[in-house]
Parts: structure tokens; C-alpha cells; sequence
């Protein structure tokens, strides 16, 4: 019995209504009750209700007259509406005025009833099943853990995962953070096990039916598929950075404006920008491209000279492929909101071009400027703000508009991915290595290098990852789960520094698996 709800039934025939008043009554409700508007308004301004039925025909003050009123008074109490009346505009009026349910005379107790579980009880009982169905789901991952789950079932499990931490951050109450985040570290422990196992045989596999489609094959399976069948405009958007839940956010901004198709690839290794984006716009591995394409190949490792010639790799993917575009591609690195304006104001120029690629660095900067910002730090303390943050710059941002725009484009199709994801680093690994190695946190490559082997990949010979050589006797280690490495050199403090940012580099499921998203507009 749940006497906390308290209940206003208005209506000027209350009297017929008492059998329904004392069904509630019996179901736990408190509920009160006047005869018109004007009592109804005392009422609420005396008191609070939880929720009021209101009828729309009553002598003296109208339904309608009296919602508005009630709304004056207390804006956020839900109303139902209660009328004999079928006529569509009475209902657009009573749905305009911000009513929560709307009920035609007359009425059962069983449609009184559910609708006071509705709006009453909804939290709590969807609390109540969120948590059974959750727990439910987690004995079955567990148990698909033990069946040796492939590449297909790592991805459903992924999703499921994403899927999860949505519906449980919308309940607080039920007290399932712990558990869940303890889920995730043991799957991120169990997939990199598996990757550690797989990885090698399908860079080597040219059978995609027997390995997941992988950064190489990106342009070609969900690119030049559409631009080899139409004459465009298609727009290929990079978000770098980007992880699944992100983009499950962002995609509901989307939903009346786009059909929406999902897919998912896996990165290379390592999961990072100078490796994986040049793999994405070359389709090659990292390896070929410094051997194919040198003059395209930085040995440095980091972004400002690794990337500067994606055009070029994507140009020369192009004239491999033998793909055939009515005109000349266009490809755009946006790395500020001005040249993100910029495109969106001239979005239209481009509705005959065939094929434009632009590329968003938006992501990628909030994920590195938090790891030096207490003020993000601050504004994103956890995932689920992270991922709220996200979505909030998506909502306000010119990409949002960008996109809606291309929708006007008669024939446009929008194709988004990204390079790379991210994922919480929370456990430092002890590595050693020359003054020589490289500085990521979750990839480093140079001489010498020891870390501990749980904890990581070591790559003693990089062309069977198909790596580049970067000297003489150079290896590669790769982090595993939510590690991050630290050298010995002020150790606790690039410890504590870098413990709780978001990094990428190393292999766990939100690095790796990836969505793919084919927008059509409706």
C-alpha cells in the first residue's frame, strides 16, 4: 500500500465516480476530491497532490480553464484529462496545455489504475524490473563466457554492456554501478585475452567470413559500396574518438530526421590516431603503408606528423581500388568550431560532389583536454557525464546542423565512424624503456622495453602485427583492460595524474569496437 500518492479528482459528478475513489483508496491511494475548478484551484494552492484528474466539462470553470490555472500554480503536477468528448481538437488543446494522459468517459478501474502506476509508480517499478532483467542478463554473459564467445558475440556483448549502463544510469536507486563496473573490468579482461589470442590470425585473413571486418576495410565495404551504386552526394564523417555509447546518445537527436543502419567493425592495433586513421583512409595496415607508401609514413609516431597526408592516402585507395566518382573527392579535417561553421553555412556547395570525407576532431580534444582540465574533470567526474558532455556539445553543435542540412540534399547518404574509441584508464603499469621510446600512455614502442606481461602485449616482432619498423631492435608493448603505462621516474605522480582519464592506444572493448552508421534521410 503506497499512501505517499496523494490524488485530486475533480469533476462535477464525483458522486458516480465514488466506487472508482474507493478502488484506489483499497490500492493504497489517498485520494481527495471537489466538485469544480475553482475548488480544485484552492485546493492546489493549499496543498499537494502527487496527481489530479481533471474533467474536462464541468459547469462554472471549464477543464481547460482550470488546467491552466493548476499549471499557473504548480507547473510540474501531472494532470489526466477525463471527457466524454472525442473530438481531435479538444484533444490537441488538452495535449498542447501539457496534460500527462487523457481518458474518454467512461471510465473502468482498470484504466484508472494503470494510469496511476504510470505516472506514479513507473521509477519504481521500472527500477524493480531494471534490476531483475539486469541480473538476469549478467548470469547469461557469464555463462556465454565459458562457450568461448567469437568475434560476433564479443560485439553483442559490448552492446549489451553499452545498453546496460544506459538504463542503469536512468536508475540510481537501484545500486547497480558497482556491480556493473565490475562487470565491464572483468569483460575488458576476458575480450583482451581473446583478442591477444585472435588478432594476429585476422590481420592475416582475407576471409571475412571468418574474421570481423577490421579498419582496413572500411572505405571499401561501407564507402565505395554506396559510391560505386550512386551518384552521391555521399558524406563520410570521422568523428574521432568516438565510442559506442556516445554515439547512442547522439543518434536520438537523429531519429525523425534520418533511417538509421548500424553496424560494427574492430580496430587495428594499436587503437590510436597515427595507426589507425591512416589505416582507415589508406586500407592498409601500418606496415604497408610505410613500405608501399614511404613518403606518406612518419617514423615519429605522433599525430601533428603521422596524419598530415590522409588525403593522400585515401587518393591513392581511391586510384587502387579503381573507383570511379563523377568528380574530384573533398576531404575536410575540422579542428576548430570556426572551419565547423564554415562547412556548415556551405554544407549545400557540395550536392554535387560525389564523395566528401571530413574528418571531426571534437571528441578526441575533450578526451585529451580532460586529462590536464580540472575544469572537465569537474564537469565529467564519470562515464556517464562523459558521455552526457558529448551529447551535449552534439545537441548545440554545427555537426548537428551539418546533418540536417544534408538531409534537405536530394540523393545524400551520411556514412559516420571513427578511428578509434576510448576508455577510463584506472590501473598504472610500471614500464621500462629507453629515453628513446615513445610517450603514450597505453602504446609505446622503442628499445628495451619491459612491462609487466599481464598487464600488456609485448610485441617482440612488429611485422606480425604488421607495424612498422621503427629501429633497429625496437618492440612494441600494447596495454591491455583499463591500464595505462608510468615510467619509474616520478612515479606516483603520472600515477595519480593520469589515473581516471579516458586514453586510447590499447586493447579493450571500448577501443576496439567500433559503430558504423549509415544515415538516409526520411
Amino acid at each position: 500500500m503506497n499512501t505517499r500518492n496523494k490524488i485530486l479528482w475533480v469533476d462535477d459528478e464525483i458522486e458516480l465516480l465514488r466506487s472508482h475513489i474507493i478502488f484506489l483508496s483499497e490500492k493504497g491511494y489517498n485520494v481527495d476530491t471537489v466538485t469544480n475548478g475553482e475548488d480544485a484551484i484552492d485546493k492546489v494552492r493549499e496543498q499537494n497532490f502527487d496527481l489530479i484528474f481533471l474533467d474536462e466539462m464541468m459547469s462554472g470553470l471549464g477543464g481547460l480553464e482550470t488546467l491552466a490555472q493548476i499549471k499557473d500554480i504548480n507547473p510540474y503536477i501531472p494532470v489526466v484529462m477525463v471527457t466524454k468528448n472525442e473530438e481531435e481538437s479538444l484533444m490537441n488543446d488538452a495535449i498542447g496545455s501539457k496534460i500527462s494522459d487523457y481518458l474518454i468517459k467512461p471510465v473502468v478501474p482498470s484504466q484508472i489504475l494503470l494510469v496511476c502506476k504510470k505516472i506514479l509508480e513507473r521509477e519504481k517499478i521500472s527500477s524493480e524490473y531494471t534490476t531483475k532483467d539486469y541480473l538476469q542478463d549478467f548470469n547469461n554473459t557469464t555463462r556465454q563466457l565459458f562457450d568461448d564467445p567469437d568475434y560476433k558475440d564479443w560485439i553483442n556483448i559490448y552492446t549489451r554492456l553499452v545498453n546496460w549502463e544506459m538504463e542503469i544510469e536512468g536508475h540510481p536507486e537501484v545500486n547497480l554501478k558497482q556491480t556493473l563496473t565490475d562487470q565491464k573490468k572483468e569483460l575488458n579482461k576476458e575480450f583482451s585475452r581473446y583478442v591477444e589470442r585472435n588478432y594476429v590470425k585476422w590481420i592475416n585473413n582475407e576471409d571475412k567470413d571468418n574474421r570481423p571486418i577490421i579498419t582496413t576495410d572500411v572505405m571499401n565495404d561501407y564507402v565505395f559500396k554506396y559510391v560505386k551504386n550512386e551518384t552521391g552526394p555521399i558524406f563520410f564523417f570521422v568523428l574521432d574518438c568516438l565510442r559506442l555509447d556516445q554515439w547512442m546518445l547522439m543518434e536520438k537527436q537523429l531519429l525523425n530526421i534520418f533511417n538509421i543502419n548500424k553496424d560494427y567493425y574492430y580496430s587495428i592495433l594499436p587503437t590510436a590516431t597515427p595507426y589507425a586513421r591512416n589505416a582507415l583512409f589508406s586500407g592498409l595496415f601500418p606496415l604497408e603503408i610505410q613500405q608501399n607508401l614511404p613518403q606518406y609514413w612518419s617514423d615519429r609516431g605522433d599525430e601533428k606528423s603521422q596524419n598530415k597526408y590522409e588525403r593522400e592516402l585515401l587518393d591513392a585507395l581511391i586510384k587502387r581500388k579503381r573507383i570511379n566518382l563523377k568528380n574530384d573527392f573533398k576531404y575536410l579535417k575540422i579542428i576548430d568550431p570556426e572551419v565547423g561553421r564554415s562547412f556548415e553555412q556551405n554544407v549545400l556547395s557540395f550536392a554535387n560532389t560525389h564523395l566528401i570525407t571530413v574528418v571531426v576532431n571534437f571528441l578526441d580534444m575533450i578526451a585529451h583536454g580532460r586529462s590536464d582540465s580540472e575544469l572537465l574533470k569537474e564537469i565529467a567526474p564519470d562515464e556517464a557525464a562523459y558521455r552526457s558532455l558529448s551529447n551535449s556539445w552534439f545537441k548545440h553543435s554545427y555537426l548537428l546542423s551539418t546533418f540536417k542540412s544534408i538531409a534537405k540534399i536530394p540523393g545524400a547518404k551520411i556514412i559516420i565512424s571513427t578511428d578509434h574509441g576510448s576508455i577510463r584508464t584506472q590501473r598504472g603499469s610500471k614500464v621500462l624503456g629507453d629515453k628513446e621510446a615513445s610517450k603514450n600512455l597505453r602504446f609505446k614502442f622503442g628499445r628495451n622495453l619491459k612491462a609487466e606481461d599481464k598487464h600488456s602485449i609485448f610485441i617482440k616482432k612488429p611485422e606480425e602485427y604488421k607495424l612498422p619498423h621503427v629501429g633497429v631492435a625496437a618492440n612494441y608493448i600494447i596495454a591491455k583492460e583499463d591500464y595505462y603505462f608510468v615510467y619509474p621516474t616520478e612515479y606516483h605522480k603520472y600515477l595519480s595524474h593520469y589515473k581516471d582519464t579516458f586514453q586510447h592506444g590499447g586493447i579493450s572493448l571500448e577501443e576496439m569496437i567500433l559503430p558504423i552508421v549509415t544515415l538516409t534521410p526520411k
